[in-house]
Parts: structure tokens; sequence; C-alpha cells
């Protein structure tokens, strides 16, 4: 049986050296990767931009010749451009310029996300960098040896924070702009609100509701200032933060099942709907959310690897089955640790839903113990049913984490008294005699 894996990074990786090792030589596996390297940490890059962690080889968790040692084909610069579902053939180009075809008797499509790229004057400019791949890393510390003194980050989600913070750790001065009122959109205005607060604290400067315009380039022809609505920025150089979408072009155009946000569909054993043998994992493909059913576009490198799990024990005749997600994710800026899951206040009401919440302001350890820092917890719970819906924290050091307990009880439809009444481990280093989550849920219990 001959697998045909496009993508060598987490979801391919995993499928691939998960089918080889259960079918041995029964399988030829080969995996087709545009990048020359395979199986890195895209989420590690804001980090080795800062100068915490060694990059780009530091971030690589196997490399091509470690999977090529384990039994895989792993080919890398190769593109490829077409599937043939009917003939099970994928056509491809090569780094050299030659073109093959390949038949599959299966096929895994882990093509993973490519980044938005908005229609702004300029946003080509040299200086203007997204931040996905290894090698955009490369480049932005390519504009960090021309010795930039100003630094503007266009978007404040996850990827837009973590870089603001990484160009501030080099000693920039840096700005960040966003159409939205507040950073972070995946939670709800008033948590963001504290982050914009603690931003301005740090010295790093946030602009939001001010759409950006254009990007300007200096005498050099390179990026030198970014125009909004409302001012204009100077930029030695430029990060975009705007989002990733599911790089599923070649899929879609082979008549593969595409969501409504971009990505293809898959039953919970990660095949393709309706097409035997095509599988696909990873940021190219829309998830169920656990709490509402629908299907979300969810790029998390967790949930790449567990969907390359899943495939690979399939593809060598298991039954496992992804079940879904509850949207929990973290992040930092500098000392303020941030993490959500489940849905947000607003979201809750637009669906319908009769919500209640409650935010509350505490400590990550007893106030007397060394290094207790604030901690802001959010929670919301469904009137009638009690069921906690959704969690967001805001905190210094020990305060991110903690949205474990929420996701493990919104995962399992746990109530509010069910989490408030929940064993959870207490000393005066690690936490208040009430974790933060529980003083939360404790107070939607009366409420409700």
């Amino acid at each position: 049986m001959r697998i045909v894996v496009i993508g060598g990074d987490a979801c391919g990786a995993s499928a691939a050296s998960g089918a080889k090792r259960a079918l041995g030589e029964s399988a030829e596996v080969i995996v087709l990767e545009r990048q020359p390297w395979t199986s890195y940490s895209a989420c590690g890059i804001p980090y080795w931009m800062a100068g915490e962690v060694e990059g780009p080889d530091g971030l690589v968790a196997r490399t091509p010749e470690q999977h090529r040692a384990n039994g895989l084909d792993l080919r890398t610069g190769w593109t490829v451009t077409a599937i043939d579902v009917e003939a099970r053939t994928v056509s491809a180009t090569t780094d050299s310029g030659g073109t093959e075809d390949l038949a599959f008797d299966q096929l895994v499509i882990g093509t993973g996300a490519v980044p938005i790229r908005a229609p702004i004057p300029g946003i080509d400019l040299p200086g203007v960098h997204g931040v996905q791949t290894l090698d955009d890393g490369l480049q932005v510390l390519d504009s960090m040896h021309r010795g930039p003194n100003t630094a503007v980050v266009i978007g404040a989600g996850y990827i837009g924070i973590e870089m603001a913070e990484a160009m501030k750790r080099r000693g920039l001065q840096v700005t960040v702009v966003d159409q939205a009122e507040q950073p972070m959109t995946t939670l709800d205005t008033d948590m963001g609100a504290l982050i914009a607060t603690a931003m301005e604290k740090m010295g790093i400067s946030y602009r939001g509701g001010e759409p950006v315009q254009s990007i300007e380039a200096g005498d050099s022809g390179r990026a030198a200032a970014v125009v909004t609505q409302r001012g204009r920025y100077p930029a030695d150089i430029v990060v975009l933060g705007l989002g990733v979408r599911p790089n599923a072009d070649v899929a879609a155009a082979a008549g593969l099942p595409i969501g409504e946000r971009g990505g293809l569909l898959t039953d919970d054993r990660m095949q393709v709907l309706d097409h035997p043998g095509i599988w696909a994992g990873g940021d190219c493909v829309e998830v169920g959310d656990r709490i509402t059913g629908r299907r979300l576009h969810v790029p998390l490198g967790t949930h790449a690897n567990k969907h390359g799990r899943v495939i690979g024990a399939n593809l060598a005749g298991g039954d496992l089955r992804f079940p879904g997600i509850v949207g929990t994710a973290v992040s930092k800026i500098c000392e303020l640790e941030i993490s959500r899951v489940g849905l947000r206040e607003q979201e809750a009401r637009d669906l319908g839903l009769d919500v209640v919440s409650v935010t509350i302001r505490a400590t990550t350890k007893a106030h007397y113990a060394p290094g207790a820092g604030p901690i802001h917890v959010k929670a919301i719970a469904e009137r009638g049913t009690g069921r906690l819906l959704g969690c967001q924290i805001v905190g210094q050091a020990g305060a991110g984490k903690r949205i474990d307990a929420a996701a493990v009880a919104i995962w399992n439809g746990m109530t509010v008294e069910e989490v408030t009444s929940c064993d959870m481990a207490y000393a005066p280093p690690f936490s208040p005699v009430w974790d933060p989550v529980q003083i939360a849920t404790r107070r939607l219990t009366s409420m409700l």
C-alpha cells in the first residue's frame, strides 16, 4: 500500500510516522514537504525572535533525516499543485524545477494554514513580515540585523501580542495597531481592556479601533511607517498578525468538500467526507465545537498533532476518533498571562443562550505568599442547566494554565456547582485556599 502525505509538519508527520510504525514494510509512506524543515514548532517562533530560545534548528522536533531513518520516504522542496481524486494521483513541482505525478492508495492532506494578507497598499514592501514558517523567522531576523529602532505590529491576536513582546525584548519601540477597540478578540472586551492597559504599562503602545490604510516606504524602498485612520506610526520593521486561513485551495480545486470557514470537512475519524481513503487534519480542516456543534477553524499545534495520531492509527486499520474542541488557548505578553476556553459572553448571547457572567479579582497564590500576583477570572454559565460555558483569565505568573481546570469542566459538561465542589490542590505557594477559578464558579452558583 502506498500512502502519500502532503505536508511534513505536525499533522502530516505524525500521521506518516504512526502509520509506518504500525504497518512496517507492508506500506510505502511518502511525505511531500515544500520547506526544508519538518516537524517544527511554529508556536515557538515569537520566542525565537525574542532571543529566548535557539532557532531555527532548536524549534525542530524531528528532522527530515530522522524521519527517513524511521522508514519514511520524506521529500523536501516538493510543492503539490493538484490532486486527481478519480485517478488517485497527486501532481507536484520540485525545487529543481521538475514535475512529478505520484499515485496513491491512501492520501493524507496536512497542508496547514497561510497568513491572511489584507489588501493594504504597501503590504508587500521589504521589511513587512508574516510569521508562519521558519523561513519567515529568518527574514524577520534579517530585518532585525539592520538595526531598527521602531516596530509596528498589525493585529492584536495571539501572534500579534507575542511578536510585540519579542520586539520589545529586542529593545525596539513597539506600537500595536488593530481595527478592534481592544486586543485579543477571542476574549470579551472587558477582559481585552485589561490587556490593553497592561501593554501600555509595559511600554507597548496599543492603538485600537484604527484600521490600517497603508504602509509607506522610506527612501531605501523598505517599510518606514504604518498609516491608520487616526495617525502615522514610524516603523523600521512591520509584523503582520492578521491571523491565518486554511491552506485548502488545492483540495478545493480537486472537488473535496470545504466548509463555511474555508477548511476541509472530515468525519471524526479525520477522513474527508464522502471520500474513502482521503484523510485530512491540522490547520487546513474545520473541527467540531463540543459546546455548540458548530464547525470552526482553530489552527493550533495541539489539535494538529492529535489529528495526525488519529489518522495514523486509522490508516493502519484502527478506529480512533477526534472528539472535537472546546477552544482552549493560552498566551502571554511579557509578564502577563492570558488564557481562555469555551464561549465568550457576547458570543453565547448571540447564539441565543441565556447566560450569566461574573468577573473576579484574586491572587495567584495566598496573598501573603512571596510572588503572589493579581489574577482576573471571568466565567460564563447557562441559566437553567448551570453549565459552565466559558472562562477567561488574565493575570501574572501562575495565572494562565489555570484555564485547564475550566477546560476539563467544560469538556465534561460540568455545572458551576460541580466545579466549585471539585477537589483542587491547595497550598499557599500555589493558590489561595479557594482557587481563583472556583471563586468565580462559586459566585456564579450564588447568582444562579
